[in-house]
């Protein structure tokens, strides 16, 4: 079977129990995935789930920062194929604040530290199994700096780059890596973000559709595809529409 493949496959879903996890995790399901790993820190959170799919929902109790919590997923979830790394977090915070480092240190935890670790420990048993797929939710604040979240682009930054290394090392085992990266979308994270977003249910179905096209990059919201073109153009032309509207706002 196709390791891009939704239907039939199994799949770890990180930050499933809300805004885009948990729309992942349901389209996953509506998609015919045999089995999905629903990690949360909050398990419990995900019994509506469990009640209308049953068996195909595991929930596994998930802090991403918790090495042993990582290492028990890995255990538990050998048997996935494809590996969605979404559970983020976004302090926010002016670089001269007095808690931005503290805020800098669990972007990094979260954003990028756990990817790696998640990588670390997955990637072997998708080698074993004939390759598998990854996806990375990055953000298109990954690509340019967003000084209203500083220290989050920086995080989000270094799973770009997470992503890219990982495309490269990863594809002698036959596993795929997708870097996903979406504008503003309408979750609890983007609450004080005064812009259209996309609904989770839309970018869900979008990131779905973009893994079975075997899409490297994907840009799953209108946001997302309009700044990723002209990303792909211009990188220097994407940091000055920022610097714009930091100016305006």
């Amino acid at each position: 079977m196709s390791s891009n493949r939704i239907e039939g496959n199994v799949a770890l879903v990180t930050g499933a129990n809300r805004g885009i996890g948990r729309a992942i995790t349901e389209a996953l399901l509506e998609r015919g995935a045999a089995k999905v790993y629903a990690g949360a820190r909050k398990p419990e959170a995900l019994a509506d789930l469990v009640e209308s799919y049953g068996d195909r929902v595991v929930p596994i109790q998930l802090d991403v920062t918790d090495a042993d919590q990582v290492s028990a997923a890995a255990q538990t979830a050998g048997d996935a194929k494809l590996l969605i790394n979404n559970a983020g977090v976004a302090v926010g915070g002016g670089l001269t604040d007095d808690g931005i480092l503290d805020a800098a240190r669990l972007e990094m935890e979260v954003n990028y530290f756990a990817p790696l670790h998640l990588l670390q420990r997955f990637a072997p048993s998708l080698g074993r199994h004939g390759g598998g797929t990854v996806v990375n939710i990055v953000s298109v604040g990954g690509l340019t700096n967003f000084p209203f979240y500083p220290t989050y682009s920086a995080s989000k930054a270094a799973a770009h780059s997470l992503t890219q290394a990982a495309r490269v090392l990863l594809a002698g085992q036959g596993t795929a890596v997708h870097g996903v990266y979406p504008g503003p979308v309408d979750t609890d994270m983007a609450r004080a973000i005064e812009m259209d977003k996309a609904s989770p249910a839309e970018v869900a179905g979008s990131i779905l559709d973009g893994i079975e096209a075997g899409s490297s990059d994907i840009y799953p919201d209108p946001f997302a595809i309009g700044f990723g073109q002209q990303f792909e153009a211009s990188p220097k032309a994407s940091e000055e529409q920022i610097a714009a509207m930091v100016a305006q706002a």
